[in-house]
């Protein structure tokens, strides 16, 4: 399946319980979901696969009708490593090949066997006295060189990119032999990332938001409040009155109309089909600059933030 028809709303798998997976997937195969979005961090990988065998096993939907994109985790960057963790996730989802398979983050970590710990997460030694996060001297470049082997391979339809900045972005153009095929960021109205989006459509990268609602996907990890969501915005909630949708869509909507693909995630079927059914409206050129102006560069996912509060390691990646 060519990236052109990758779906552009999809489903985001981060932090959806194991034991929910199964049920999760069936109800938003059902909502008309067809593109999940999935990663090896994410400790799910094995319920996924199951939730994506009893949709199709049960005629729901193919194969060949399914988008799913996983994500290569931070300790297998180093080139003997990057197909052993592919075919992990491969074996994990019960799939021959991924449509889109992504570097998460632009983090090298030392590797830490499967055998040993999987997913490995951000810390290297749990037991350690002082846990925290160990680096790797891995440059990307022969990361992306392994990522590229894997399409050669048959493992991968497409490769990509996760959480770069610009400047990563024009040293990864220099030297790709497989151009990337998507880039994942955070983007809300809150993050809004003009110049990176601007950048990636220049050099012809789709572009993929997570966390398209913001701050919803962060408080139950305390890495936002409750008085930092969007959706309390005047200019959404006049919108939402205006085109009688819900403060969600309008948002979703906004993310669509500029141009990039979403992953919402929800666990309610309701909320499954309420975020699909935004294509029947469209908001005006007001609308949109009003909601962009909400713009506060408010990142949520920030690794110089949560890495040296989480694991004992200050690890910016913005500046």
């Amino acid at each position: 399946m060519p990236l052109a028809d990758m779906p552009q709303i999809g489903f985001g798998l981060w932090k959806v319980a194991p034991e929910d997976c199964e049920a999760t997937i069936l109800e938003a195969v059902k909502a008309g979901y067809r593109h999940f979005d999935c990663a090896a961090d994410y400790a799910n990988e094995t319920a996924v696969g199951e939730g994506i065998a009893a949709a199709i096993g049960q005629g729901l939907v193919t194969r060949d009708e399914l988008w799913i994109t996983s994500k290569l985790w931070n300790t297998f960057h180093a080139p003997e490593h990057v197909e052993l963790a592919c075919r992990k996730s491969l074996t994990d989802l019960g799939l021959d090949y991924l449509d889109l398979y992504l570097i998460h983050f632009p983090i090298a970590l030392a590797y830490v066997p499967i055998e040993t710990r999987y997913p490995p997460e951000w810390i290297y030694d749990p037991e350690a006295e002082n846990p925290e996060m160990v680096r790797a001297p891995v440059p990307l470049h022969e990361t992306w060189a392994a990522m590229e082997s894997l399409v050669d391979l048959g493992l991968v339809r497409q490769i990509g990119i996760c959480n770069y900045n610009s400047a990563l972005i024009h040293d990864l153009m220099s030297y790709a032999k497989i151009r990337p095929a998507a880039l994942q960021i955070e983007a809300h109205p809150y993050l809004t990332q003009d110049k990176l989006v601007r950048l990636a459509g220049e050099y012809g990268i789709p572009v993929t938001a997570f966390s398209p609602l913001g701050a919803l996907s962060y408080v139950e990890l305390d890495m936002a409040g409750d008085g930092d969501s969007v959706l309390n915005e005047a200019v959404v909630r006049a919108a939402a009155e205006a085109h009688r949708k819900t403060p969600a869509q309008i948002v979703l909507r906004w993310g669509i109309q500029r141009g990039t693909a979403i992953i919402p995630k929800t666990s309610k079927p309701d909320r499954m089909r309420e975020n699909l059914a935004i294509s029947d409206f469209s908001l005006s050129e007001a609308e949109m600059e009003a909601i962009s102006a909400l713009n506060a560069n408010r990142r949520f996912n920030d690794p110089g933030v949560f890495t040296e509060a989480a694991f004992g390691t200050f690890h910016p990646i913005y500046d």
